[in-house]
């Protein structure tokens, strides 16, 4: 059995507080989200979307407790890769491990695009110029990666301050429009193509969830998963920063959602919500009510929100890809640790180089997020999974936050990441599942032709079938269900009509939930990964477990 030390004289260095942390989170919470999510969740639910931000925070809060026990536990750098590879052994960990680094290279890609769509107010060579903009996003990476370079401690304090800045914005909008904002009507008004609070129906709800960036927008809480293994306290402080993160993010959000519907001019949603188009949303709508300062903040802020959330998601990249060398997925280059900054270079590179390749086939904001939020719901379903298999075999292990009612946290979460997926609708779907599986198929090659990764043995074939599994019929669900138009207008089309279809969605979820639970197992690796745990916390300061009630 292959062991899981990192390779290389260096190693990642315990440099992160519960501040760093949750600000790491947040930090990637509040980016371009805020700027250009409200728009096109707007298009697809109307004044409804204040209910998607609602739905997707309680589904995300599902999550973000099954993986505040697992991080606190098992504090690993790349915690998300490691899990699953922990419990359910090198298929499904493979698979696991690159759908979460398609999620995560995809994001400082987005980001970048978000700072140079702003930045066409101010620089008009940037508008209908593919090639430049390429550059220009491709620059942004590279500074991205040059500043993760320098070390965590370095990136912390960056990111820090860089986080500060970037939540007092959206909360000076919020107070701000709240006074000013006169368009309350908008809530109930008539339009061209629906009517009401609801427009769209429940379907739109459900749709802006996944499509109109909501969802992307608050997974930004897994950073504090993802850098456990460079934290100072990580089993008492990263569950924290978790739930700190993710509470904080979800309330300006939902608030940004509301002034900005009020805000709206009533002519601008004459021909129905999902005709609202801007460029700058919240910047061009603060000229119009007449608050120029404020759009000048915007459009400033414009450029340091994404960029913080890229240099957050950018770092995180590269300790899933050191994560998963550690699984050894990869070649031992990948888990080696620079002497000097205490970072893992090697990791790090491979993902700014995947992250530029995004840029090619993904021109916008819009064409990206749909992807990103399917590809990291499809990870963190099996954070749920891992979880019971947990408590299984390794009850009785220290866990500085305990969830209480794990059965039904887990489960529900795992449904609500299915239906997230499956929200996604199919044009995105089956492009997630050929790319997850496609770079299944390859490792899979790799590893008969003898390349030096970890060999997936009959064990591992029994625990991690399901998976792949899954992924198939998540891809018929979408192309029978009505996820398949992408539309709320289309949603009694398909084999399986609106809701039916989600009630299929969700039977799908508790089945395979099942099967995926029942399949786990414990390991060597396990066992060591419990004992590297144990030292962590004999050489940090203890704390009392936590407990959240039923």
């Amino acid at each position: 059995m292959q062991t899981s030390k990192p390779a290389g004289r260096g190693r990642l260095r315990r440099e992160m507080s519960y501040v760093d942390l949750s600000f790491a989170g947040l930090g990637a919470i509040i980016g371009s989200g805020w700027l250009f999510g409200v728009l096109y969740a707007a298009n697809y639910a109307g004044p409804a979307a204040i209910l998607a931000w609602i739905i997707a925070a309680v589904i995300v809060i599902f999550i973000a407790l099954v993986y505040a026990e697992l991080s606190g536990m098992l504090p690993e750098a790349g915690g998300i890769t490691r899990f699953p590879h922990f419990t359910h052994g090198s298929l499904a960990g493979f698979i696991m491990s690159w759908g979460a680094f398609l999620g995560y290279a995809a994001v400082p890609a987005i980001e970048a695009e978000a700072v140079v769509q702003y930045a066409e107010h101010y620089i008009t060579s940037f508008q209908n110029n593919s090639a430049l903009d390429f550059v220009v996003e491709a620059i942004i990476l590279l500074v991205f990666y040059a500043i993760n370079i320098y070390g965590v401690k370095v990136f912390a304090k960056i990111n820090s301050v860089v986080t500060f800045l970037k939540f007092i914005t959206p909360t000076l909008t919020i107070i701000v429009i709240l006074f000013v904002a006169k368009h309350w009507g908008n809530y109930t008004a008539t339009t061209a193509h629906g009517s009401g609070f609801m427009p769209y129906g429940t379907a739109g709800i459900f749709i802006a969830v996944s499509s109109g960036g909501i969802i992307f927008s608050l997974l930004g809480f897994r950073q504090a998963v993802d850098l456990a293994g460079e934290a100072k306290n990580p089993q008492r402080d990263v569950p924290r920063a978790i739930l700190t993160a993710i509470l904080l993010g979800a309330l300006v959000y939902t608030l940004v959602q509301v002034v900005f519907i009020a805000a709206l001019p009533p002519n601008a949603i004459a021909k129905g919500w999902a005709a609202l188009a801007y460029t700058s949303p919240f910047a061009q709508v603060a000229t119009i009510i007449g608050l120029g300062w404020l759009a000048s903040i915007l459009y400033a802020d414009a450029v340091l929100s994404p960029s913080g959330t890229g240099l957050v998601y950018l770092s995180s990249g590269g300790r899933v890809v050191l994560g998963s060398a550690r699984n050894n997925y990869l070649g031992n280059k990948f888990r080696s640790i620079s002497e000097r900054f205490g970072v893992p270079i090697w990791a790090m590179s491979i993902t700014v180089l995947f992250a530029i390749i995004f840029l090619l086939p993904f021109p916008s904001w819009q064409s990206l997020v749909g992807v990103i939020s399917s590809a990291t719901a499809f990870t963190y379903v099996m954070g749920p999974v891992s979880l019971a298999v947990f408590r299984k075999y390794h009850n009785d292990k220290h866990r500085p936050f305990r969830l209480q009612g794990a059965k039904a946290f887990g489960m529900l979460a795992f449904i609500g990441g299915t239906l997230i997926i499956y929200w996604s609708g199919w044009a995105v779907d089956w492009k997630l599942v050929v790319g997850i599986l496609g770079g299944a198929v390859i490792y899979l090659v790799a590893s008969w032709l003898g390349a030096p990764v970890q060999k997936i043995t009959s064990e591992d074939w029994r625990s991690g079938i399901w998976l792949p599994v899954y992924l198939i019929a998540m891809l018929a669900i979408a192309y029978l269900g009505a996820a398949r138009f992408g539309s709320p207008f289309n949603h009694n089309k398909g084999l399986i009509h609106y809701p039916f279809d989600i009630v299929v969605d969700i039977i799908i979820a508790i089945v395979f939930y099942t099967w995926a639970v029942a399949s786990g197992r414990n390991s060597p690796e396990t066992e060591l990964a419990f004992e590297n745990a144990a030292e962590v916390r004999r050489s940090t300061q203890g704390g009392d477990e936590v407990r959240l009630a039923d």
